[in-house]
């Protein structure tokens, strides 16, 4: 019952922001919308912001499934900015009312979780210190991040499949040379020289 619950009170945040921008938005509007009392608005959510990260969360979740290895992480990719470009009006109102700081951890909690992954799949057969995997994921995180930030700053123009494509034409072996370079016993030689 709580899922579903959520999910509704989900879908009237939703129908709400085709009409008016986050911040006019109360939670009497999601409470009416949804038909529940505000108690039980408040038994899941603590307030507005709470329910947009929940959504976030979800929908990443949903929207990421299991392409988070080396092979398919562009496939990921390319879902993040189609599911933000399917609900532009949704991510807009939301960039625009909530903090850019609240965007970005939620970017970066997304994108962390794909790349470490990725990484932790290419490392499988090497001796990498779990402090230098999570560097490289936390490098391209903020690689991609801004060009995703970018990206929706400048209206969602660009095509999605061509920005992912430039990403992998970045990207190609530069995890598995970074990996290398990080071995732990390569990268112990070259800070003792």
């Amino acid at each position: 019952m709580s899922q579903i619950t959520k999910r509704a009170l989900e879908a009237s945040l939703k129908k709400l922001l085709t009409k008016k921008p986050l911040d006019k938005i109360t939670i009497t509007d999601i409470t009416e919308d949804c038909g529940i009392n505000r108690m039980t608005f408040y038994y899941h959510f603590k307030d507005i912001y709470d329910l947009v990260e929940w959504v976030c969360v979800e929908d990443a979740t949903r929207i990421l499934g299991e392409n988070k290895t080396y092979d398919t992480w562009q496939e990921g990719f390319l879902r993040i900015f189609e599911a933000v470009s399917e609900n532009k009006t949704f991510m807009m109102n939301a960039y625009h009312s909530i903090s850019r700081d609240q965007v970005e951890k939620y970017l970066y909690s997304l994108t962390y979780d794909l790349m470490i992954k990725v990484i932790e799949d290419k490392a499988k057969n090497m001796q990498v210190r779990d402090e230098d995997k999570k560097f490289i994921a936390d490098f391209y995180k903020c690689s991609f991040v801004g060009v995703l930030l970018e990206w929706i700053e400048n209206g969602m123009k660009q095509d999605p499949h061509v920005i992912v494509d430039k990403m992998g034409l970045v990207m190609h072996d530069n995890i598995t040379r970074a990996l290398e370079a990080f071995r732990t016993d390569a990268f112990h030689k070259k800070t003792e020289s």
